[in-house]
């Protein structure tokens, strides 16, 4: 199997494997090479969490950490009625990592609460339109 190495900027330097002879099934070292290549909707609910956490700690790789953090509390929405203290009691999470994620589920929660205030503007302006068309007879 030919493997090529990617040419990575200086500041990254993760090593980029591109098996040559099999793109259908590249191997990554780690998620977001994964995300580059195929888009973000491509990954797990595990990889992107992997991805927010970036690094493991000795014995232990952010995607094992992450799944540990997804068993615990079931979901990205279990996860996000947590205090960040009960994250401090997963294998590998530090005051980093645990800031890290709670900015990004802020962040997740503050899109969310965009979009559902978009909807509820369109759904208002809507009502209004239909209020001032005349019923069809």
């Amino acid at each position: 199997m030919a493997r090529t190495r990617a040419k990575q900027p200086q500041h990254n330097r993760a090593l980029v494997v591109r098996d040559t002879q099999h793109t259908a099934s590249p191997s990554w070292q780690h998620p977001g090479g994964k995300l580059r290549e195929l888009g973000s909707a491509s990954l797990t609910d595990t990889e992107v969490l992997a991805i927010l956490i970036s690094t493991g700690v000795k014995g232990r790789s952010a995607e094992q950490i992450a799944q540990d953090i997804l068993s615990r509390f079931g979901s990205f929405r279990g996860m996000s009625d947590q205090p960040l203290e009960r994250f401090l009691e997963v294998k590998g999470l530090g005051d980093r990592k645990v800031i890290r994620l709670a900015a990004a589920m802020e962040l997740a929660r503050r899109c969310v609460d965009q979009v559902v205030n978009d909807l509820k503007e369109d759904a208002a302006l809507r009502r209004q339109v239909l209020e001032r068309q005349p019923c069809p007879r």
